[in-house]
């Protein structure tokens, strides 16, 4: 069983630039989407013509902005959207689907900003989505997936001293935040397999960055150490596959 997550950066525009190709090369029983940057009923209208999938999708308030989705083979036992806060749940951030093993949990982490505007309310995201999480694991293992807009380490980000506490994405304060999601009792997935691997998953569109591989680390799968240690085989990134400016992130699960 595949499990695979992106951050597509506009779900319509990726559309246009050869998504179900990249799908197939994908295989994936399950796909979690981040930034579809649509409303719900333009999400379904996009992935139309994607044959096999069951869609769920949670939208922002604000048009354009933010959402997230799940494509699945398996019908879900359930699908919850948000946190169950307002303050919170407006950006259409979090989409959770319940499988009779284990829930699955899709999340587009609020980015900080530039000038770091945002870090004081990403440290609150991080401390009540780590709760919500805590929540679920309570009831049954939770994997989690998306984009998490933080480099957890120097192996995850090309250039780590001239970003370090200046960049959004790799403060201190957001690696906290990632700290305290893995010492909840969550496994770095890609970290558990391939520990001194240096690969990438999102790239700046300035200066060729993609070209050059000047990357950072920042689209994960999270999972209970129970599951991670039980079912998951491996864990991937698939930088070979474009159409946005993250690519592909997948794990594989025994059958």
């Amino acid at each position: 069983m595949k499990i695979a997550s992106w951050n597509v950066n506009g779900l319509r525009a990726i559309m246009k630039k050869d998504f179900t190709e990249s799908l197939h090369t994908l295989q994936a029983d399950i796909l979690c989407l981040q930034e579809t940057k649509a409303q719900d009923d333009q999400v379904h209208a996009a992935l139309e013509g994607v044959e096999g999938y069951h869609v769920y999708s949670n939208s922002a308030v604000r048009k354009g902005y933010s959402g997230v989705a799940i494509l699945s083979r398996q019908e879900p036992l359930s699908v919850h959207a948000g946190i169950g806060m307002d303050d919170h749940d407006q950006e259409g951030r979090v989409l959770t689907a319940e499988y009779p093993d284990f829930y699955l949990l899709t999340v587009y982490t609020p980015n900080s900003g530039n000038e770091l505007v945002r870090l004081p309310y990403r440290e609150a995201w991080d401390r009540d989505f780590l709760s919500f999480a805590r929540q679920l694991q309570q009831k049954k293992p939770l994997l989690m997936c998306g984009d998490f807009n933080v480099a957890h380490r120097e192996i995850d980000i090309a250039r780590p001293k001239p970003n370090y506490n200046r960049s959004a994405g790799y403060t201190q304060r957001e690696i906290d935040g990632m700290d305290n999601i893995l010492a909840a009792g969550f496994v770095d997935t890609f970290r558990h397999f391939h520990p001194d691997t240096v690969k990438y998953s999102w790239w700046s569109y300035r200066a060729g960055a993609r070209g050059k591989n000047i990357g950072w680390r920042i689209d994960y799968f999270l999972g209970s150490r129970e599951l991670v240690e039980s079912q998951v085989v491996d864990a991937g990134i698939h930088n070979d596959i474009f159409g946005s400016d993250h690519c592909p992130v997948d794990v594989e699960l025994k059958g």
